[in-house]
């Protein structure tokens, strides 16, 4: 759709690394005029292609401001509010959803956000090999897909091997915010962060914690609230203690 450099990449990372089971379902659905014409025009300024092959400065991106990965941000309405709340942090927001990503870049030219860049391609691999060690200010993955079919559990995000990458990637007191309407999931969730040890739950009984006024009410949750669903937010705060991932993905690196 987009000649090389005007735009997302179909296949960023292409052949470059293992087909690892992966936890988003790309959707084909179709880009509008105006989002093609935003990602035309904005993706070779704020847009970049996750391929593994450099390792990015997440400060140098922003000016030097401190940065917050968000991970799946659907059309972008909640990460344009949240950036137009917080001017003084950069958002790095993922996702693999073209129409999402125009969406998101004409929100932030419409709106004058300077502080906001989108990535294509899967969070994984830019947190494996494009992202050095304690470079986040923050994590954001917000109602995540909850593959509710048990043979597809192993498909989840919140899976050990996402927080060990994670806790290498924040900086020591940065956290790392998850959301769901999914209950099963968020059982899940608060047992693998509470029994991983490069996080600490910042809710004083151990559970969720009330959602903050920073994560703006979006259209899926107010979809899922008048289904009756029940929204839980997990804050886990990155301990001081050091991560083992930072080894072995340095390692990793250094052997490819």
């Amino acid at each position: 759709m987009f000649p090389e450099g005007t735009g997302p990449a179909a296949d960023p990372a292409g052949s470059h690394f293992e087909r690892r089971i992966r936890s988003f379902q790309p959707r084909r659905s179709r880009v509008t005029t105006g989002q093609a014409e935003a990602l035309r025009r904005l993706w070779p300024v704020w847009g970049l292609d996750i391929d593994g092959q450099r390792v990015l400065d997440p400060a140098a991106l922003f000016d030097g401001l401190p940065v917050v990965l968000e991970i799946g941000f659907g059309m972008g309405e909640a990460t344009a509010r949240m950036a137009a709340a917080d001017p003084g942090t950069g958002i790095l927001a993922v996702d693999v959803h073209t129409p999402g990503q125009g969406n998101l870049l004409r929100l932030a030219e419409e709106n004058g956000l300077s502080n906001i860049r989108v990535a294509n391609g899967d969070a994984i691999i830019l947190l494996r090999e494009m992202l050095p060690a304690a470079s986040l200010d923050g994590v954001r993955v917000y109602f995540p897909d909850p593959w509710p079919k048990k043979r597809h559990h192993k498909r989840r995000l919140i899976q050990p091997e996402f927080l060990d990458l994670a806790a290498a990637r924040l900086k020591p007191g940065a956290v790392l915010h998850c959301a769901t309407d999914w209950e099963p999931y968020a059982e899940q969730m608060l047992a693998e962060l509470t029994a991983h040890p490069g996080f600490g739950n910042t809710a004083p009984d151990g559970g969720y914690a009330p959602r903050p006024a920073f994560r703006p009410l979006t259209r899926f949750e107010g979809q899922g609230l008048d289904k009756g669903h029940v929204v839980h937010d997990l804050l886990f705060r990155r301990t001081e203690d050091s991560c083992t991932e930072d080894s072995r993905t340095e390692g990793s690196r250094a052997g490819s």
